[in-house]
């Protein structure tokens, strides 16, 4: 099995989707971790795409260093199923490992899982990546990437006020409405962490600017949730004049 076995390209349909929205909770029982752990070195690539999945619902120390090794596997599916896995099962150790499957694989699934676990594992070390993901990569990775650096807010101020100006300009420019209403979630997340100052003010700007003109309804209420999330006086101000003016 190898790379040329699968496109390159990402289904629309199925592009924008959560990495788990089909994953059905009530499915008892729980993969056994002892049954899995040595799957994952299996020759089989099926055997070790199903030991990867399985890591995707168990979080266990023991399988960390198997999954990092795995996000170089042959098989595309079995490194997307590897980033999931680290996603849910987020350790230091994995970040580099997880930036540098970024900056090479050339399947959009892998990437997209990839940044989910990046923003899972909320280590400094992946906000550049996350930012370049959100301006430069398929819409698929770019919706993620967003929600990703929303997860960074307790990180650090620095990342904070670096990440901040990249989601606005998402919020502003981005063609597809699922990364602007997800860049209007993470600005939200983010403006919770900063004070009163010029990237806060930009980034209110920037929420407002949203609620009163973008052209897609969900994306005007994203922008107005993460308004009332942050609380700022202006903002609530804002809604509650449109609100009286019958546009919300």
């Amino acid at each position: 099995m190898n790379d040329n076995d699968y496109p390159n390209t990402i289904d629309a349909d199925a592009e924008l989707e959560s990495p788990l929205d089909r994953y059905d909770e009530s499915e008892p029982p729980l993969p056994d971790p002892e049954e899995m752990l040595p799957l994952l070195e299996s020759p089989e690539p099926q055997h070790r795409m199903i030991a990867a999945r399985a890591f995707c619902e168990l979080q266990d120390d023991r399988a960390i260093s198997h999954l990092i090794n795995l996000l170089k596997d042959g098989c595309p599916l079995v490194r997307v199923s590897a980033a999931y896995a680290l996603g849910r099962n987020p350790s230091p150790d994995a970040v580099e490992p997880l930036i540098q499957q970024l900056n090479r694989d050339w399947n959009g699934y892998v990437r997209k899982g990839v940044v989910w676990a990046l923003g899972n594992c909320r280590d400094r070390r992946a906000l550049v990546p996350l930012i370049d993901a959100l301006k430069t990569d398929i819409s698929a990775v770019r919706l993620w990437a967003a929600s990703s650096l929303g997860q960074m807010a307790k990180v650090g101020y620095d990342v904070v006020i670096s990440a901040v100006p990249p989601l606005i300009e998402s919020l502003r420019r981005d063609p597809v409405s699922a990364v602007r209403s997800n860049s209007a979630w993470a600005i939200g997340q983010l403006c919770r962490e900063l004070p009163n100052n010029v990237v806060y003010a930009g980034a209110i700007d920037g929420l407002i600017e949203a609620l009163e003109e973008d052209a897609d309804m969900g994306v005007r209420e994203d922008a107005k949730s993460s308004l009332l999330r942050v609380g700022d006086p202006r903002g609530l101000q804002i809604i509650e004049d449109l609100e009286m003016e019958g546009m919300l």
